[in-house]
C-alpha cells in the first residue's frame, strides 16, 4: 500500500501507473507551494472530476480540527500543480461555492464513504476544493 511521499514519488516515476489506483478509488498529486517556506509541497488525494477542465478534493485531514497544510497553502496561493495519470498541468484553486458544495461533496462521499465520517468528527466545515485547468 502507498502512502505519504512513497506514493508521490511511485506515482511520479510511473506516470500514475502506480498510485492512481488506491484503495478502490483514484488519487491525483496536488501541489501547492509553502506559503512559509516557498518550497514546493506535493500530496496525493483522492479525486472526482468535474466537467472536461476541473478535479475536486476534500480538505478533511481525517476529521481533524484543523485543515490540511495543503489548503492553507493554496489559500495563500491558489497556483497550484496538479498530476492526474501522467497528465501533468497547471491549475487554480477555489473552494467549492455554498450551492455547489453539496453536490460535490455527495460526489465525492460516494468514492471514499469515509469522507462522511471525517465531517462527524469535527466542529469544523470541511471544504470541498475545486481545481480548474489553467
Amino acid at each position: 500500500m502507498l502512502f505519504g511521499r512513497e506514493h508521490v514519488e511511485r506515482y511520479q516515476e510511473t506516470g500514475g501507473a502506480e498510485g492512481h489506483d488506491w484503495q478502490g478509488t483514484t488519487t491525483l498529486l496536488l501541489t501547492t507551494v509553502g506559503r512559509k517556506s516557498g518550497q514546493k509541497r506535493t500530496t496525493p488525494l483522492i479525486y472526482r472530476r468535474k466537467g472536461d477542465d476541473a478535479y475536486t478534493v476534500i480538505a478533511s485531514k481525517g476529521g481533524a480540527d484543523e485543515p490540511p497544510l495543503w489548503f492553507t497553502n493554496l489559500q495563500a496561493n491558489a497556483e497550484v500543480e496538479v498530476q492526474v495519470r501522467g497528465d501533468r498541468f497547471a491549475a487554480r484553486a477555489r473552494t467549492a461555492t455554498p450551492e455547489e458544495k453539496p453536490e460535490l461533496w455527495k460526489a465525492m462521499a460516494e468514492t471514499w464513504p469515509a469522507f462522511d465520517d471525517y465531517q462527524k468528527k469535527t466542529e469544523r466545515e470541511i471544504p470541498v476544493v475545486v481545481l480548474e485547468r489553467v
